[in-house]
């Protein structure tokens, strides 16, 4: 796969792809959106911005005890959904590879 050109690019969906992964490793204690807006070298209102972007898509969410930012159920339903494609497929190459290796009789 070859790099977007900066004709492609959008730097408003990078940004938010990026606030994505900067959640990563988060999932309990959060990120102030200021932490985000610094990690990032952004400003609070596209930071404000793209959180709720995520949110939106449940891809992000709010701590309301605290205010700070960790990724969202619909990552984790993501991952989990591809663990069950992965072992599905893992099981029938398996059986593939059984039938293949039995020895005849």
């Amino acid at each position: 796969m070859t790099a977007p050109t900066d004709r492609e690019t959008n730097a408003g969906q990078v940004r938010v792809l990026r606030t994505l992964l900067l959640l990563q490793g988060h999932e309990f204690q959060g990120m102030a959106p200021s932490e985000i807006a610094k990690a990032l070298d952004t400003g609070p209102a596209n930071t404000s911005r793209d959180l709720r972007v995520l949110q939106s898509l449940g891809l992000a969410e709010q701590i309301q005890e605290t205010g700070r930012w960790r990724l969202g159920p619909k990552v984790v339903q993501i991952a989990t959904a591809f663990s069950l494609e992965l072992d599905k497929h893992r099981r029938r190459v398996e059986e593939v590879a059984q039938r293949y290796t039995r020895t005849p009789s």
